[in-house]
This record gives structure tokens, sequence and C-alpha cells, in this order.
């Protein structure tokens, strides 16, 4: 049997060596192409890219899989089977129509909830309690193909996406392992979603990075774990982008007390921590990043900084 892998992250990594340490053929890999990163703009190789060389398979990277060639190149291969996880396009239906046992996805959440490209980060955002990997038949639409199996996995209070995001790689190269015989002998059964109940995850924005104050402490905690360590929320200081890589929920009453003004968005040092006001409740900033620096504890930032008695984040950048 000839497997077609497709994936891009670090998330679809352990699904591609559970195939290849089960000893299932894998005949090529398809990922992204490489992509300036940091600020040097280096051109790097996706993490998939790099998992597949080092296990000496062939590559291919078109940049639209919906180009005539790009579904030429991988109809080559005469797959049996189209693995994919988190690849990053939509598949058109040359694609989809190659392989005998169709097309699956290791999708990281439990769908129908959060079709869309960001499920694992705006299911932390939205607070929930728990998520999952689902293991589905690619269709046309986005993420509504029948279900084949599926694991539910707890998102802790600490969870961050990226500590959900290795949790579900993991459950979803296991849940692969245990799906596949039953595809491949043809006793799976696919289960269609209910439309009715989906949910949807689109890729986030700047808009969803930007930290609006007048929200719940609690809404801006899941904010912020949500969106570390990728991109990170922010705020404004002084017309400067200011980033908040972790924060607390703050309890008690000192802390509000140095606070000069109740306003969404004020701050004030307090025994050498930092907090801010939000529209219910008070959050404690444990690790920030200001504009032009490294992330760093905010302790470290409060020994150096000038914080006016009037202080707000908020704000547009100048």
């Amino acid at each position: 049997m000839r497997i077609v892998f497709m994936g891009t992250p670090e998330f679809a990594v352990p699904s591609l060596n559970l195939l290849l340490d089960s000893g299932y053929n894998v005949v090529a890999v398809v990922t992204q192409p490489d992509r300036p990163k940091g600020r040097k703009k280096t051109l790097t190789p996706p993490p998939v890219k790099e998992a597949a060389l080092e296990r000496g398979l062939p590559v291919l990277q078109p940049e639209r899989m919906r180009r005539p060639e790009a579904v030429a190149e991988v109809a080559a291969y005469k797959p049996d089977l189209i693995v994919t996880a988190a690849y990053g396009q939509i598949l058109p239906v040359g694609v989809l129509e190659l392989p005998r046992l169709g097309c699956i996805n290791v999708h990281g959440s439990l769908l129908p909830k959060y079709r869309g490209g960001a499920p694992i980060q705006r299911s932390i955002i939205n607070g929930e309690a728990v998520t999952g990997v689902t293991i589905m038949y690619m269709a046309e639409g986005l993420d509504t193909g029948d279900m084949i199996s599926r694991v539910e996995v707890p998102i802790e209070p600490e969870d961050t996406s990226g500590t959900l995001f290795a949790k579900l790689s993991t459950a979803g190269a296991e849940l692969l392992g245990r799906t596949l015989p039953s595809l491949i002998d043809g006793t799976a059964v696919a289960v269609p979603q209910n439309d009715a109940e989906a949910t949807y995850a689109p890729n986030l924005s700047r808009e969803d990075e930007q930290i609006d104050w007048s929200r719940s402490a609690r809404q801006v905690y899941n904010q912020v774990r949500g969106l570390s360590p990728m991109a990170g929320a922010f705020t404004f200081l002084q017309g400067e982008a200011f980033k908040v890589r972790e924060c607390l929920e703050a309890s008690g009453s000192t802390a509000a007390g140095s606070l000069k003004q109740k306003l969404p968005g004020a701050l004030a040092a307090h025994d050498g921590k930092l907090f801010v006001q939000t529209g219910d409740g008070l959050l404690e900033l444990t690790t920030i990043q200001p504009a032009g620096k490294k992330a760093m504890p905010a302790s470290d930032w409060l020994k150096g900084a000038r914080i006016p008695e009037d202080a707000m984040f908020g704000g547009e950048e100048q």
C-alpha cells in the first residue's frame, strides 16, 4: 500500500513518524514551501520537510495544490491513501479522487466544532475545558467530511497553545495508529457530521491578538494563553506595541488599592509586580515584551521602567 503524507508544522511530525515507525510505505511527503522566518527573514523549511528529509523521503512543495501540475506530481506517486495533518491548503477534487482508500485528515478539534485553520488556539481563547482530535475523510468543504474516529483531550487551566499543540499532536498520531488498520481492511465506520453543530476557527489575525481590556480578566487570560508562545497577545503603552506573554488572574485587594484609577487598562506596580485592571478583575502580568526588546519577567522590566500614575494600556500605535 502506497501512502502520500501531507503536513507542514510540528503538529504533523508525530503522525508522519508513526506511519514510518509502524512500517507503512510512505512514498512521498507534501508540505508547504519554505518561508522567510525571524527578523533576518531567513528562508526556513517547515518541520515536516525536515523530518521527511531525515528519513530519506521525497518532498513536494507546491505553492498551490490546486494547480494542475501539482495534482499531476502527487498522482505520479499512485497513492492508495493520502494522510494529511495540518497541511494548510484545501485539497482539490483532483487530489481527493486519486487514492482508492480516500484522503483522511488528522484534525485538532472535536468536529464539527472548530472547523478551520486555528482550532487549537481558538479553543483556549474561547475558554473550552475539553478539545481533542478527529480523524475524518476529506471532502470538498472546510473540514466537513465524515468522521472515522476521535479522542478527547482535556485543556488544563495552565495550558497554552504551545503545550496543547504538543498534547494533540501526540494524541493525533496515536489515534492514527489505532484507526488505520480498520480503514485499510474496510471495517471502519464513518459518521457524517452534524452541520447544525458546526463552529469555525479561522486563522488568527492581528485583531485577534490585540487585547481589549474591557473584557474580563479570565477572557484576557485565555487570550494570552491561546496566543502563547507564537504571536503573543499585545496592547499599546504610550503609543508603542507591548506584548503580554504570560499572566495570572490576581486575587485580593492589595494590588487593587495601588491602582490610581479603576478604568480597564489602568496599570500599576506593587511589591515588584505589574497589575492591570480589566473590565472585571485584575491581571498580574508575569512575562512581558516591550517594543524592540526580548521577552522578560515583568519584575525585571519594572526595575528600570518609569510608569506615570495615570498610565494606561490600550490606544493605538503612534
